[in-house]
């Protein structure tokens, strides 16, 4: 049975991916086949692989095995057996020199198999048996921190605008009173916004004052690998007591947990646990907790007994201030006009801004020649062409706020009078329809809306031009005039 096993073994690793095998498979074995009933019978390490399994890769099995064991027909039975066992069976079929003081352990590092064709995964290594106590010992000497605290990223160099300010006053409070305010608090915001910045600002001054405070910095793609992991190796208490000392847990990107039912679980039980122990909880998103799709809604309600705060698209004076800040850092001396020039250019994203920043001053370095904004034009000539989109919005609210004879600011103000909201859903078609901007974008731009809002402005509109030729005339109009600005 072992021999056509690791037969089977070999076909899949070169048809699904190693990943594939070493994430479900190595931890299964083919115990028996009966050929009167046609009926093999695989012996898994516990319910979650075989369910994982018979949803996932019963065709597979059936095809490669039934070649293997020269059959036209077979059905499958599965046998669950403790994870010891399955070591123990695996003991028995390796060489005695191998046996000898040995044990085969995959490294823990697990992608979910759904992802898996995509990675590469490190071979088994072989390493001195050890015991559990003598794990967990060593592991206590690591520093106290989960993932890895950013040294780079601190409360002094966040630059603070209009656009960050809530998030920023709130993620310092709770730094002065671990669990006791604010908890949890929960950040959301487009990509590239400072998120992170924030989470690791507050690991990092959180160590700062109290260095006997246990901080863990986790993302979502990891707690979900981790989860998985010890479901496989059996190791589920362990997985849950990891959380048990945390005085602060500081959860990244959490919509990456979306359709993920039994990891969900999971996160709920911990974060109650934290809860009711005042330990203080961090989360972050892209999207608020409400417009988190699947996820679970009893998780969407805890996510807002805190306070949930904002971080949205920058203002010009913020981009510039930021720009400052980074030519600082990386030491490029950085005119004012070309500060300017690359802060209009670049609308969404502060990971692109200080991108295009390092850009030039690579360029002036190479070139022995100073900044200037003929050379900031030069180089981001090719910026992914719509990076032309921060001028385009630019131009497009002052389009359409000079043919309706509408203030700017009234656009992106909370006003819900009929002709106002009229004049808005214009500027929202316009720009979705004009500029490569996506939907939240536009939302952050036109007075820090959501990309739903977006959406139904966007949609009412089209119902609108399909039944109003005048309106569908004026909007002709103010196209020609934006593509002529």
């Amino acid at each position: 049975m072992q021999l056509i096993w690791d037969e089977f073994l070999n076909i899949i690793t070169a048809e699904a991916g190693s990943q594939v095998v070493e994430t479900w498979f190595k931890a299964v074995c083919l115990e028996s086949w009966d050929p009167s009933n046609s009926i093999a019978t695989l012996r898994v390490p516990n319910q979650f692989v075989s369910r994982w399994i018979q949803d996932h890769y019963t065709e597979l099995l059936k095809t490669h095995l039934a070649r293997l064991l020269n059959t036209h027909t077979m059905r499958l039975s599965f046998e669950v057996a403790p994870q010891h066992e399955n070591a123990a069976r695996t003991r028995n079929i390796m060489p005695a020199s191998v046996i000898h003081d040995t044990e085969l352990v995959n490294e823990p590092t697990i992608t979910p198999a759904t992802h898996a064709s995509h990675h590469m995964h490190r071979p088994p290594v072989l390493v001195q048996h050890q015991s559990e106590e003598l794990i967990l010992s060593d592991r206590a000497k690591k520093p106290r921190t989960g993932g890895v605290i950013n040294p780079a990223y601190q409360f002094d160099n966040f630059v603070v605008g209009p656009s960050n300010s809530l998030a920023h006053a709130a993620a310092y409070a709770i730094c002065e009173s671990i669990g006791k305010v604010y908890n949890p608090l929960f950040i959301y915001g487009g990509t590239g916004l400072g998120k992170t910045h924030l989470m690791h600002a507050i690991g990092n001054e959180v160590s700062k004052r109290n260095k006997n405070l246990v901080v863990r910095y986790e993302t979502a793609d990891t707690f979900i690998n981790d989860f998985i992991n010890s479901i496989r190796f059996d190791r589920s208490q362990q997985f849950r007591n990891r959380y048990q000392a945390v005085d602060l847990i500081l959860f990244d990107d959490i919509q990456f947990l979306s359709n993920k039912e039994q990891t969900q679980e999971s996160f709920f039980h911990i974060f109650n646990m934290l809860y009711e122990q005042q330990k203080q909880i961090v989360l972050s998103s892209d999207t608020f907790p409400k417009e988190i799709h699947g996820l679970q809604s009893r998780l969407k309600s805890r996510m807002e007994w805190g306070l949930v705060a904002d971080i949205q698209t920058p203002d010009i004076e913020t981009k510039i201030a930021i720009l400052t800040r980074k030519s600082d850092a990386h030491r490029i001396a950085l005119p004012e006009d070309v500060a300017e020039y690359i802060a209009a250019r670049v609308v969404s994203n502060i990971r692109e801004l200080e991108g295009a920043l390092i850009r030039i001053g690579a360029f002036a370095s190479l070139t022995n020649q100073q900044i200037s904004l003929e050379m900031a034009r030069k180089v981001l000539l090719n910026l992914n062409e719509p990076k032309r989109e921060g001028i385009m919005l630019d131009t497009i609210i002052k389009v359409v706020a000079k043919h309706y004879d509408a203030g700017i600011n009234d656009i992106r103000s909370k006003k819900r009078h009929q002709d106002i909201s009229l004049v808005r859903q214009v500027a929202f078609y316009l720009m979705k329809k004009m500029s490569n901007c996506s939907l939240q974008v536009i939302g952050s731009y036109v007075g820090g809306r959501d990309h739903s809002t977006v959406i139904h402005a966007v949609s009412k509109m089209e119902l609108l031009l399909a039944n109003d030729q005048a309106l569908a005339s004026k909007i002709k109009a103010m196209e020609q005039e934006i593509l002529q600005s």
